[in-house]
């Protein structure tokens, strides 16, 4: 959904800013976290790690080849800092940029938000009033900090906002400086995705699946809707909550998945394949439990057939249409160059789960896939047991038919579907 930069203060309510992050990265939003120096005193480095999924670092002289001081800011789309210190609220309002994140601060045009944090002599000191004056002078959003019981014996004002009202606040800022349905790049745009894993059952109980939760197409959903397009999707056993404001159908089979795909495709402008579809399926179902026979320690065997390529045929499935607009039937007319362009779907987006072996690497699997099926863009990523599936992070390529790859990108699945959503529309408007 966004990109957000979590600057961490050197006070004890540092302590309580790793819920802030939770609620960001659980909500689909990538987060990068900067601490100060004095902040990791409280909490250490690897917990801001473990909690963003991503690199900590304090220094504008760590990762120089990553330019980091200039790219983090650059590229956040919101800057939220707790707790801010009379210190770092004084760096900031002076201008400073003597570490990564009061760089950070500087370099960045999107909103920043800094919730203080401090005793109440400091808080109320003239010179810290001045500062907190400047910077909302600046357009910094600097709210008053709650009133209640400190790190001593002391009450007063200075304790920092309870975390969910940070959050709250934070982002209805960045929803505040977002561009809205007027200006969506997608409006009028209609988009199917699917999203999930399909299951085939050999018996009631039992099932041949695969890993997927249904989180990268779920996300994928989101961004499009996002972007102003009408979504509908068609959900493959997804572990994950279906969002707000899309048509949703569920299926169960591959079969099912065809035939809700294929009976929405033409009606829509973009097609996303995200579903992790089961190569195969057992070519007879048992309408019992298959049972253990206790005086045969053989097992079963199950013979299997091949699902249908639900990608490949979509592609066909344009390519007849296409075919059936510009052939006219006998005794008919030309279609016109009107009717011709709105040939239905504009875009076919597949997904690939690979991995790579002695013979090839994933990118390179990713590409023969990519020509075999006729897709115009496929999404590749690398899949373990530990990357890919039920993961709340991914790393894909976005490769194109005609060459012009949208490249790599790592990040929350959301930052990644935002990402193929913007590659999506760079492509619609060629």
């Amino acid at each position: 959904m966004a990109r957000i930069v979590v600057g961490v203060g050197g006070g004890i309510a540092a302590y309580k800013v790793p819920g802030l992050v939770r609620e960001f990265t659980e909500a689909g939003h990538h987060v990068d976290v900067i601490p100060t120096e004095s902040a990791l005193n409280f909490v250490g480095a690897a917990t801001w790690e473990a909690l963003s999924h991503n690199p900590v670092r304090t220094s504008v002289f760590e990762a120089v080849d990553a330019v980091n001081h200039v790219r983090l800011g650059q590229e956040a789309d919101l800057v939220v800092v707790a707790p801010a210190t009379a210190d770092l609220l004084a760096r900031v309002a002076a201008g400073r940029a003597d570490d990564l994140l009061t760089a950070t601060i500087l370099t960045t045009t999107s909103p920043v938000y800094m919730a203080p944090a401090m005793h109440t002599e400091m808080w109320l000191n003239p010179a810290t009033q001045a500062n907190v004056s400047t910077l909302r002078s600046r357009g910094i959003a600097v709210p008053d900090p709650a009133v209640g019981r400190l790190t001593g014996k002391d009450s007063g004002p200075g304790r920092l906002e309870e975390i969910p009202v940070i959050a709250q606040e934070a982002l209805a800022l960045l929803d505040s400086a977002t561009p809205h349905a007027g200006e969506a790049p997608l409006a009028g745009v209609r988009a199917l995705v699917s999203a999930g894993g399909t299951r085939e059952p050999l018996d009631p109980v039992r099932f041949l699946g695969n890993r997927s939760t249904g989180r990268q197409g779920v996300a994928v959903a989101e961004a499009l809707r996002d972007a102003g397009a009408e979504v509908e999707l068609v959900a493959a056993n997804i572990e994950v909550p279906a969002p707000d404001g899309v048509e949703v159908t569920s299926v169960t089979t591959a079969a099912e998945l065809e035939q809700a795909m294929r009976a929405s495709a033409s009606e829509v402008h973009i097609v996303v394949m995200a579903a992790a579809v089961a190569d195969f399926r057992p070519k007879e179902y048992v309408g019992s439990k298959i049972k253990k026979n206790p005086e045969d320690d053989s097992a079963p065997v199950i013979e299997l057939v091949r699902n249908p390529d639900i990608l490949k045929g979509l592609v066909e499935d344009r390519r007849s249409r296409a075919k059936d607009r510009r052939v006219p039937e006998q005794g008919g007319q030309e279609p016109s160059a009107s009717e011709d362009a709105d040939v239905l779907p504009r875009l076919i987006v597949g997904f690939a789960a690979e991995t790579g072996d002695e013979n090839a690497s994933v990118l390179e699997y990713g590409r023969a896939k990519l020509q075999r099926k006729g897709a115009d863009l496929l999404v590749v990523n690398e899949v373990s047991e530990t990357r890919g599936f039920g993961t709340p992070n991914n790393t894909v390529a976005v490769l194109a038919a005609d060459g012009k790859d949208a490249g790599e990108i790592s990040g929350s699945k959301r930052y990644v579907s935002e990402f193929i959503v913007d590659a999506i529309v760079k492509r619609l408007a060629r």
